[in-house]
């Protein structure tokens, strides 16, 4: 087999089809967030807006959170040394364990690399390690959920989107002492939408279900001390098992789980994403904390970024830019095709100096293609003016279509 020309000739056709992905060489600057430096060339360099960074709240800036890794990093260097179970666990991971757990007003937490790994790497243990376990999982959730539910080998049963009478259907056709799972995502983060939690919680509870709950893109983000939606909804005690992610909202890397101490042990236990993984440097353990102990005890930056965010929202329905309606912090511009999404974002950051990113298949379905702005409390008024008109006049320049959408108020 020629492998060079068959990797050459599947990289021509995403760029045939506009789905190729370009990465933009970007220089984020402490204390100027979110502006950046968008590196083009050698010695090329200018200032752009970014407005499609997972870092919702600023928090890879905040002072607190660089001050905890000044001086973790003095303290125990830099990496850990190798996994948990052989390097030894250090105290800041225990720490941000303890904090992690009181978050979510559980008994324990286990911290993975990334939050793609604590999905797939927990609901794979689950499904392989529960006996004749099946997996009921929502058709949109996250792709490490699916590849957990895949790895598993479990029986899964894809769910029709936040539809609690198709879930109800299919968990009453299965055995009530049959192991199951019932797993979701509180916000679903190409659309924004939001989960039925308490209505999952009761089926689950009526049909001897664990419920997984994903709170990647609400962790930081919603209740009283950024806990997630379930906390905001009053509801966290009745998740067997959350998941989130260090990632987002509060600005480091990593991802966890958090439950009670005989799901959490059994977990870090059996799973090999986590037995044999080297483990988080304990720097990035004292920076996670710091964030995560600022965004509890603080509400200013939530109540900022839902106020930015509601501003964007209305000044895009009053041009009639199709923005996806929804609760949540998302916004979501449809464009509908991917060669002209391609386009869009390019004229974007070339004319506008705005940067986001295109949303192609097969990240959403093929033709609704879209730009996916997230507002943050760091975010000025002035941004927003230039954001809303640039948009507009890319929309004319190109002849998009344009409809006004019910503009829903985001609940913190």
């Amino acid at each position: 087999m020629d492998y060079e020309a068959y990797f050459s000739k599947s990289i021509a056709a995403l760029k045939d089809e506009g789905r190729y992905r370009v990465f933009a060489d970007l220089e984020r600057q402490v204390d100027n967030f979110p502006t950046a430096l968008h590196r083009s060339g050698p010695n090329q360099a200018r200032e752009v807006t970014v407005w499609c960074s997972n870092d919702y709240l600023g928090m890879g800036q905040h002072k607190a959170v660089r001050a905890a890794m000044h001086e973790a990093i003095e303290r125990f260097g830099t990496g850990a040394g190798g996994t948990r179970n052989i390097a030894g666990t250090t105290h800041e991971h225990v720490l941000l364990e303890e904090a992690l757990a009181t978050l979510h007003g559980k008994e324990a937490a286990l911290v993975f690399t990334s939050g793609y790994v604590a999905n797939e790497t927990t609901l794979s243990t689950l499904g392989r390690l529960l006996p004749g376990c099946v997996i009921l999982s929502d058709a949109l959730n996250h792709n490490s959920m699916i590849e957990g539910v895949r790895h598993s080998r479990a029986e899964k049963i894809i769910l029709k989107h936040n539809d609690l009478a198709d879930a109800e259907a299919k968990l009453a056709a299965l055995p009530k002492d049959r192991a199951k799972i019932l797993a979701f995502e509180s916000v679903y983060s190409m659309d924004g939408d939001i989960a039925p939690i308490e209505g999952y919680c009761e089926l689950a509870e009526k049909y001897g279900a664990l419920t997984y709950l994903d709170e990647v893109h609400a962790v930081g983000m919603y209740g009283g001390q950024g806990g997630g939606v379930a906390q905001r909804d009053g509801v966290q005690h009745r998740i067997d098992i959350i998941q989130g992610t260090l990632g987002k909202a509060f600005g480091m890397v990593g991802g966890y789980i958090a439950g009670s101490k005989a799901t959490i042990d059994f977990i870090r236990s059996s799973a090999p994403g986590f037995i044999f993984t080297t483990a988080l440097p304990p720097v990035i353990a004292a920076g996670a904390r710091a964030s995560i102990e600022h965004l509890m005890a603080s509400n200013k930056e939530r109540a900022a970024q839902q106020d930015r965010v509601a501003q964007v929202k209305r000044r895009l329905a009053e041009l009639e830019i199709p923005v996806i309606a929804n609760p949540s912090h998302i916004v979501p511009v449809l464009v509908g095709d991917a060669a002209i999404c391609k386009q869009v974002t390019d004229k974007l950051l070339s004319d506008f100096n705005i940067y986001v990113q295109p949303i192609n298949y097969p990240t959403v379905p093929r033709g609704t293609e879209r730009i996916r702005i997230t507002p943050g409390p760091l975010h000025t008024d002035e941004m927003i003016d230039h954001l809303v008109a640039s948009l507009d006049a890319v929309w004319e320049a190109f002849g998009l279509p344009r409809s006004r959408e019910a503009i829903v108020t985001v609940a913190a």
